[in-house]
């Protein structure tokens, strides 16, 4: 499936000639404007994977624009300046650009671009979703300690036993051990009591 991107650039020269180099290398123009804040509208609206943004634009500057995208999580961000200043490469790297290109460039130059923009993106990506899942985890684990201590508080169980009986319930019931453990947590689940109790 090809790279779906986004063009933010105010000359319409260079929106032209950016839009026929990307088609000709196999990318799929999904929308071109010449405003920053047109940029960030297209990009919520068609999620492309990639966003080239000038840094001079009317409306909202390509920086502003390279944030509000970045944040929201959804493009990987190109940005293109006519200026190599080590600070506004800094200050482009900080509102979320992942490359950049000085203009002017040449094809050769700007498919590596978008190649390195894309491979941090993803970088990104699995980092957040590692992120995640260990969060996950780590919650799990505490709703499950504390469900086990009610257990072996208020039921008498043994800490193997506490375990045993949350894990058995998520399976029987199809549930994940943290939902059971909350509800173990809340009193909306008891064991059943002991025949000899």
């Amino acid at each position: 499936m090809a790279v779906r991107v986004v063009i933010a650039e105010d000359e319409a020269i260079i929106r032209l000639d950016l839009r026929e180099t990307l088609e000709e290398q196999g990318y799929e123009v999904v929308g071109e404007t010449g405003r920053g804040d047109e940029a960030v509208a297209l990009v919520r609206s068609h999620r492309p994977d990639l966003v080239i943004l000038d840094i001079r634009m009317p409306g909202m500057d390509g920086l502003a624009a390279a944030r509000e995208i970045a944040a929201d999580g959804h493009a990987a961000v190109l940005i293109l300046t006519a200026f190599s200043q080590r600070n506004l490469i800094e200050e482009a790297r900080d509102a979320g650009a992942l490359a950049y290109l000085v203009k002017p460039f040449t094809q050769a130059e700007l498919v590596p671009a978008i190649e390195v923009a894309l491979g941090r993106f993803k970088e990104i990506q699995a980092i957040k979703e590692a992120n995640a899942s260990l969060e996950e985890q780590l919650a799990t684990r505490r709703a499950v300690d504390r469900a086990k201590g009610v257990l072996m508080d208020d039921h008498e169980m043994k800490e193997s036993e506490a375990f045993r009986y949350i894990q058995q319930t998520a399976m029987r019931e199809r549930r994940t051990m943290r939902d059971v453990a909350q509800d173990v947590i809340s009193g909306a689940l008891r064991p059943p009591k002991s025949p000899e109790a």
